[in-house]
């Protein structure tokens, strides 16, 4: 029987994701349309057959990747991601790209009241795969005992030795500039998702910033709201001019 030619990328493509992590970015359909020296429109109809077997998907922004059930962070508590990844039989893992004592950035020093910070950057994966990029900043006089295996191995939250109250975590839309959608593995400009975390202790006092970006195709983050009077305004979420 004859083999439209569609069919035979999406056979060879079909090999290949095998090799590819959950969440893969695959090459662009006109790099995709040169390798295979056809239209994109044939590219795209072999693309298109391999979602209908649920193998891949595409978003605005990314292309093509391989398909997989998005990472979900629930926020009805402070605790880390990574807590959440192991209750579902994920491997998380950090890679510390950062670690020093360093003066603090305007915007930081304005959050944690102090001029000088420990600043950890560390990227995160999710069985081998990078799903974000984390930014911490603590007080240096609180951070002074700890190491850079330290916060390899534990977070931030076990390690301060005082009492924490919460977090107020803000979340918003960016894109990605090439040093990040390096570490994520993503198209520069694709978009992401930003969380800037600012934790206090029990008594009121900020002691950790914190900047976590995610690639918006790979994320998701799950609220649970109580039951309110009714109201126009979603309860928790505030308007940005």
């Amino acid at each position: 029987m004859r083999t439209i030619r569609y069919q035979e990328i999406a056979h060879t493509l079909r090999d290949r994701l095998s090799a590819f992590g959950p969440g893969h970015v695959l090459p662009s359909e006109s790099d995709l349309s040169a390798e295979f020296g056809v239209s994109r429109v044939t590219i795209r109809r072999a693309l298109e057959t391999l979602r209908e077997e649920g193998l891949v998907e595409s978003r605005q922004g990314f292309g093509w990747y391989v398909a997989m059930a998005p990472l979900q962070q629930r926020l009805g508590r402070l605790e880390t991601i990574e807590g959440q990844l192991r209750e579902r039989g994920i491997n998380p893992e950090r890679q510390i790209l950062e670690f020093a004592f360093v003066a603090a950035p305007a915007h930081v020093a304005a959050q944690l009241g102090c001029t000088q910070v420990l600043r950890v950057k560390r990227r995160n994966l999710a069985d081998g795969a990078p799903f974000a990029v984390v930014t911490v900043w603590c007080p240096a006089a609180l951070g002074q005992h700890l190491s850079r295996r330290d916060v390899e191995r534990k977070p931030f939250y076990e390690l301060l030795g005082v009492q924490l109250h919460g977090a107020t975590q803000t979340i918003g839309a960016a894109v990605a500039n090439e040093p990040d959608a390096i570490l994520l593995e993503v198209p520069v400009g694709s978009p992401l998702l930003r969380c800037e975390r600012l934790t206090t202790t029990i008594t009121g006092d900020p002691v950790l910033l914190s900047e976590h970006i995610f690639p918006a195709h790979r994320t998701e983050f799950v609220v649970d709201l109580p039951h309110a009077e009714p109201s126009i305004v979603p309860s928790g979420l505030r308007l940005v001019e």
